[in-house]
C-alpha cells in the first residue's frame, strides 16, 4: 500500500509543478498580450510593473506549488522507505493539498472578480479602469491551447491522488 500511496504523491507533486513550469515558459508571451490589451484600453503598461503584477512563475506563483510538490515528494520517499513518518505526513500534506486545490479551483473559476478585488485593494486609480475580463482573456489567450486541458488534468490528479494517498494512509 505504501508504494501505491507514494505513486499517488509523486503524481500530485508533478501536478503541482506543472502550472508554474507552464507559466515560466509562456509567462512572457502572456505579459506581452496583457500589455497590448492595456494599451488598447488606453492604460499605461507600466502599471503592471509599478504594482508588481506578473504572468511568469515568480514569487508565490512558484514557491507555493513548489512547496506542495516538495512536500508530496518527501512524503512519497518516506512511504517508499516504509518510514512511519510517511503515513503521518500523508495525513497532513494530502489533506492540505486537497484544501489548497479547492482554493485554487475557486480562484480560477472566479478569476475576473478576484482580480477586480485585488486591483481595488491596490488602490491604484489606473488599475480600477482596467477591463479585467478583456485583460485576462488576452493574457490567457497567449498560453497554448492545451493549457485548459492541463489545468483540468492537474485538478483531477491532485484531487484523486490526494484522496488515494489518504485512503492508503488509512489502510496502513
Amino acid at each position: 500500500m505504501n508504494t501505491l500511496t507514494a505513486v499517488a504523491q509523486i503524481l500530485v507533486a508533478a501536478a503541482f509543478a506543472s502550472i508554474p513550469l507552464l507559466r515560466h515558459r509562456f509567462g512572457g508571451v502572456a505579459k506581452a498580450a496583457a500589455v497590448a490589451e492595456l494599451e488598447r484600453q488606453g492604460i499605461r503598461p507600466a502599471v503592471l510593473e509599478e504594482n508588481k503584477l506578473r504572468f511568469d512563475a515568480s514569487g508565490h506563483e512558484w514557491w507555493a506549488p513548489g512547496g506542495f510538490a516538495a512536500a508530496a515528494l518527501t512524503t512519497a520517499v518516506l512511504n517508499l522507505a516504509g518510514n512511519p513518518w510517511g503515513t503521518t505526513l500523508t495525513w497532513v500534506f494530502s489533506s492540505i493539498a486537497l484544501l489548497a486545490n479547492i482554493a485554487i479551483l475557486q480562484s480560477q473559476l472566479g478569476a475576473v472578480k478576484s482580480v477586480q478585488a485585488a486591483f481595488r485593494r491596490k488602490g491604484d486609480p489606473e488599475l480600477l479602469r482596467v477591463d479585467v475580463a478583456a485583460f485576462l482573456k488576452a493574457a490567457e489567450g497567449a498560453f497554448p491551447s492545451w493549457t485548459r486541458v492541463l489545468q483540468n488534468v492537474r485538478h483531477t490528479v491532485v484531487f484523486a491522488g490526494s484522496a488515494l494517498a489518504l485512503t492508503g494512509a488509512a489502510l496502513v
